[in-house]
């Protein structure tokens, strides 16, 4: 040993000193010490190389010491080089002997320190999100260590993310560069990364071998994401992406197994390279033998009768074998509602049970399956909360819930929750999900969380323009989750008293010739404990007279109205709980004072209109209002004015053949029928949302709507028309008038012909009847709570008429177009649509053409 410690020994010989006593501790398991191992005693402690720390810092990491006695060969030399390591710190680490005197040792460890990452550089790409992107996802963050590993890694994760989107010819390369510090002992590089991503990979051919029961077609429209190129396909992508083809070959086994084949499998998919931008997909296919279903027995059912499942299963023994349809049988993880055994035991309070279709025997080309159920125990709500509600107060939410403390379990009851919540319109709906939190099931027991966001839930509404003549403002302000109760409470306006989900709505509108106000109040749960809507609704308008020629307003010539109304609506329980039954009792006093218009024949009179409106409606849509992906919409309204003529001795009859024989002048007669307006008004709404592929909805719709007189002298009034056409923005309206969107058409222009002169009708009049269908294609851009905004395409058709004389469904003003829609918390929904009508305005000759519309408040 002394021969190998003089001056000028080289340090290959130390190196090999120190690598045999490494061997010998690692091979010497069942030994502490190889069998030439000397002890010594450590003398001095050098540390060199290239490091930031100080040398006492590495010394005292290493747990050596001037004085402590050590074995060479031996496992304190190994331990101590595998803790600096461990460390990851260093690209090199060596430990020498310099000196031996005696039994005393010198030694050295030398270091190489790993370079610290001071910048990172990304060369190649055009946005500046796009490379801050990468470098957060690889956390090339300064300071960092820069090690051949993650050079390599971050190398590597670059070229396979651009590959995964369809650049298979991406190139990533990394050069590190020494940067220049004005610190003893620096060591930090700059990390240079060039991105070539190149073009993205077409797919120029897909070819199927070995299929012979489903054909190349069928088999291409089951690889949903992968196209090959088409002159004629602009509407979808032939990329070549990874993971979308990864998942559009387990779609096509799919299709196999739904059509029987249930051992069909790719044994062999191949990408053939073309040219440098295009490749061919090949995809060997092994089809196996088609199978039926045998016999579908069950296992462990004590609950529910084996016919009772079979119901739910609805598979009958003979049926051609389809994988996909016995599991959605079992559990259709893509409908929360489904009709499934799982849901059938969840929504009775089987939480924990458990459902297995399994293969008991496989003959020929028949399969018998039992189906292996563990029931476990009923679990009850432990608690129910909801966390996240600043705003609406406890009791608003909690009254929505359909889950209770202490009540029996129900997946059925969950989801109706969720939707509750949502339908309120206080809460973000995307992000509404339940928590279940300590599940026990030897208890049989589990708490349940609902998270909400809360959003803004009143809107502005401050407009300005030109219209009718002159200047048009409009102030309105809705405040959707009010609390009257606290309106002279101080403390509770911040800025105004909210929380107790109530509705109050005020609104000015004026211009140089007309001005209205009205208020509106709407309370959904009166009294607090059952969902019982109370509404009430005050307006008030002034009309003056207006001279359009000469843009003139004549403030002694006005008509007045006045009305208001009072309503109820509750929510039944049958047929079930999504149907509410409402009624409501309005008034309208009109007062002409020296006021000239079409709707009268007199100046000076005055008329009422007292009706009671009866509606029963069923929604059940899910979950956000603004954009819902299910459920449907239905309402049935009758509006109906007391029948006067029964018992108000006027004969009607008599005054009509006064008119015509010049007894009595057209003003008296319509002075008489107009007192009090007769009429019934019959309108019907269904609308069915269908979730189609992946984000797009489908909303249908159709309407009818009928006016009609009880006594047949006395005629259909003039009032409570259909006004068929445009946005179905109503504007200013004195005569109680519907105003129906039909895009594509100018507004209230589809008016009925008068058949006798085929002259458009004069547009005051409306009609009395009308019908309207509609399909809608809904895509979201963004469902967040700040703005909701989707995009439509749409295509409908409607007409009116003036009695079931001229009716005809099937005789259509038809539209279609494109539209954008924006939802707002502060202002409400606001949108904007090109509609192509193909049909003629009444009246007119070819198509009408292009509209453009501009949707401001509508329903949704």
């Amino acid at each position: 040993m002394n021969n190998l410690v003089k001056a000028g020994m080289t340090q290959k010989l130390f190196t090999l000193l120190f690598f045999i006593g490494v061997t010998f501790a690692t091979q010497a398991q069942d030994k502490e010490l190889p069998p030439n191992s000397t002890k010594y005693t450590i003398g001095e402690i050098n540390v060199t190389g290239t490091t930031s720390y100080n040398e006492q810092t590495v010394i005292a990491f290493t747990n050596l010491k001037t004085g402590e006695q050590i074995f060479i060969p031996g496992t304190k030399i190994s331990k101590v080089l595998n803790k600096l390591w461990d460390l990851g710190l260093f690209s090199d680490i060596n430990i020498y002997v310099t000196k031996i005197t005696g039994d005393v040792v010198d030694l050295e460890i030398e270091i190489q320190e790993l370079p610290e990452l001071a910048e990172t550089k990304i060369r190649g790409l055009k946005r500046k999100k796009k490379k801050e992107e990468l470098i957060k996802e690889n956390k090339l963050t300064a300071g960092k260590r820069v090690t051949e590993n993650l050079i390599t890694t971050t190398q590597n994760r670059i070229a396979n993310s651009y590959k995964e989107e369809g650049y298979l010819n991406a190139k990533v390369k990394i050069n590190t560069v020494k940067v220049e510090d004005t610190l003893p002992n620096s060591n930090k590089v700059l990390m240079v990364v060039d991105v070539d991503k190149g073009e993205k990979v077409k797919i120029d051919d897909i070819q199927f071998n070995g299929n012979e029961a489903l054909s190349d077609a069928k088999l291409s429209k089951q690889l949903k994401k992968t196209k090959e190129k088409k002159f004629w396909r602009f509407w979808k992508r032939s990329k070549f992406i990874a993971e979308e083809y990864k998942s559009d070959k387990a779609s096509l086994i799919k299709k196999y197994k739904e059509k029987g084949y249930r051992d069909a499998r790719i044994t062999n998919d191949t990408i053939i390279k073309k040219d440098d931008n295009s490749i061919v997909l090949e995809l060997d296919v092994e089809e196996g033998n088609r199978y039926y279903f045998g016999n579908i027995s069950f296992l462990g059912n004590s609950v529910y009768s084996d016919e009772q499942l079979k119901q739910i299963v609805n598979v009958q023994k003979g049926d051609v074998y389809n994988g996909t349809l016995l599991e959605k049988q079992v559990a259709d993880p893509t409908k929360p509602d489904a009709v499934d055994l799982t849901n059938l035991y969840q929504n009775n309070g089987y939480l924990f049970s458990t459902i297995n279709p399994v293969e008991t025997r496989v003959y020929n080309d028949t399969i018998d399956f039992e189906i292996r159920i563990s029931e476990n125990k009923i679990a009850y709500f432990d608690h129910v909360t909801v966390t996240g509600n600043d705003k609406t107060n406890d009791n608003v939410i909690y009254r929505e819930l359909r889950v209770k403390p202490g009540q029996k379990y129900s997946k059925s009851n969950v989801v109706r929750t969720i939707r509750e919540l949502g339908q309120l319109g206080f809460f973000d709906p995307e992000v509404l999900e339940p928590q279940f939190k300590n599940v026990d099931p030897n208890s049989g027991t589990l708490d349940m969380v609902f998270p909400v966001v809360e959003k803004g839930s009143s809107q502005i509404e401050l407009q300005g323009g030109y219209g009718g003549g002159g200047f048009v403002g409009t102030l309105g302000l809705s405040f959707n989750n009010f609390s009257i109760r606290n309106i002279f409470n101080k403390e509770a306006y911040k800025p105004l008293p909210m929380g107790d989900g109530q509705q109050l709505s005020v609104r000015a509108q004026a211009s140089s010739f007309y001005e209205t106000y009205s208020l509106s109040f709407s309370e959904p749960w009166l009294g607090g404990k059952k969902p019982v809507r109370l509404s009430a609704s005050l307006s008030h308008t002034v009309q003056y007279f207006y001279n359009a020629q000469q843009r003139d307003t004549d403030r002694n010539r006005r008509f007045l109205i006045t009305g208001g109304s009072l309503g109820l609506a509750k929510r039944l329980r049958v047929p079930d709980d999504f149907f509410t039954l409402s009624g409501a009792i309005s008034f309208q006093h009109f007062n002409l004072q020296n006021y000239n218009t079409g709707l009268f024949t007199f100046g000076d009179g005055y008329s009422n209109n007292l009706a009671l409106t009866v509606g029963l409606s069923r929604d059940n849509t899910a979950t956000n209002p603004v954009f819902p992906t299910s459920g449907s919409q239905f309402s049935v309204t009758a509006k109906l004015s007391p029948p006067y003529s029964l018992w108000n001795g006027t004969d009607y009859e008599a005054l009509n053949q006064q008119q015509e024989d010049g007894t009595l002048t057209a003003a008296e007669v319509d002075q008489e029928k107009f007192k009090w307006l007769e009429y019934y008004k019959i309108k019907f709404n269904g609308t069915w949302y269908n979730r189609l592929v992946g984000k797009f909805v489908l909303k249908t719709s159709a309407e009818y709507g009928f006016l009609g007189a009880y006594n047949s002298d006395r005629g259909v009034p003039p009032f409570e028309r259909f006004f068929l056409g445009g946005d179905g923005l109503g504007g200013f309206s004195l005569d109680g008038r519907e105003t129906i969107a039909l895009r594509g058409y100018p507004n209230q222009s589809l008016v009925p012909i008068d058949r006798s002169s085929l002259s458009q009708a004069t547009q005051n009049d409306g009609a009395t009847i009308y019908n309207k269908y509609s399909l809608e294609l809904r895509h979201p851009i963004t469902l967040k709570p700040a703005a909701s905004i989707y995009m439509l395409a749409f295509a409908e058709g409607g007409a009116s008429y003036d009695g079931f004389r001229d009716f005809n469904p099937f005789q259509l003003n038809r539209s279609a177009g494109i539209g954008l829609r924006i939802f707002m918390p502060a202002f409400g929904l606001l949108g904007i649509d090109f509609g192509y009508g193909f049909d003629p305005i009444p009246g007119t000759t070819g198509s009408n053409g292009w509209e453009t519309h501009f949707i401001i408040g509508q329903q949704f």
